[in-house]
């Protein structure tokens, strides 16, 4: 199983991506997830995958190596597409051709077909962008008024972004609410865990301000955790009960 989100807000972009990786209880692994792909002062791009290792490892392949340009013949890779718009029809491109050629030996092992991608960064010139991009190869850019994307396992830590992210949010604080959705998911689900790998990278800034893999035992995201697990039973504590059924007049231990 895999949690990606990707957070853009005014000041710019944020990516995070769980590493975890199984392929039964036990065949655990860690692989990256998250991509970042630089040309200094022409782009800045980020690649979030989840669904199928094979398949999302086959995709980033192609996207290095090249497709074939249906109207000029040329081969096009993500490091020379001119616009964000193009480089994403590139990666339906390279999934529509992965699925060409590997989908019925999927299915005659018993495997489905199963990818998707959050694609988001900047190229000189152009607007900051994400989009989710789906395993048929189409796929929607994220807006204003709801600023993040998710991919994978994402029903534990969508209530938190939904809840905390504007677009108008400090970068840093879309980072570590960031962190608390992967936190939320990393308890509901065995299947995301640790390491998680993050990219921030400011608007029109054209390079990565920070790429980092947080390991076991970091002592921020652990204090993040312990501090939002205090947070959740002072806030339910402090909220009285419900004004129901017949215990409803007995003392309420939170007041």
């Amino acid at each position: 199983m895999t949690y990606c989100a990707g957070i853009l807000v005014k000041q710019g972009l944020v990516m995070i991506a769980d590493t975890r990786t199984n392929a039964g209880l036990d065949n655990i692994s860690t692989y990256r997830k998250l991509h970042v792909i630089a040309v200094p002062g022409d782009r800045v791009l980020t690649i979030a995958t989840a669904g199928n290792l094979s398949v999302s490892q086959s995709v980033m392949s192609l996207l290095h190596e090249g497709l074939e340009n249906p109207q000029t013949g040329e081969l096009e890779t993500i490091r020379q597409v001119p616009t964000m718009f193009r480089a994403a029809q590139l990666i339906g491109r390279a999934i529509r051709h992965v699925r060409s050629t590997d989908e019925e030996a999927l299915e005659e092992a018993k495997l489905s077909f199963e990818v998707s991608m959050l694609f988001g960064g900047q190229i000189k010139d152009g607007p900051m962008r994400l989009y989710m991009i789906y395993a048929a190869g189409n796929f929607i850019e994220c807006g204003q008024e709801a600023p993040f994307l998710q991919i994978g396992e994402h029903k534990y830590g969508k209530p938190i972004l939904d809840r905390a992210v504007k677009f108008t949010t400090d970068i840093y604080d879309a980072l570590k609410i960031g962190l608390i959705s992967m936190d939320s998911t990393m308890r509901s689900n065995l299947g995301v865990g640790l390491p998680i790998d993050i990219a921030v990278i400011c608007r029109d800034a054209i390079e990565a301000e920070l790429v980092h893999r947080i390991e076991a035992g970091e002592p921020y995201f652990h204090d993040l955790r312990e501090r939002w697990s205090a947070a959740l039973r002072a806030a339910h504590m402090a909220i009285p009960r419900p004004p129901y059924g017949l215990s409803a007049s007995s003392p309420d231990p939170g007041l």
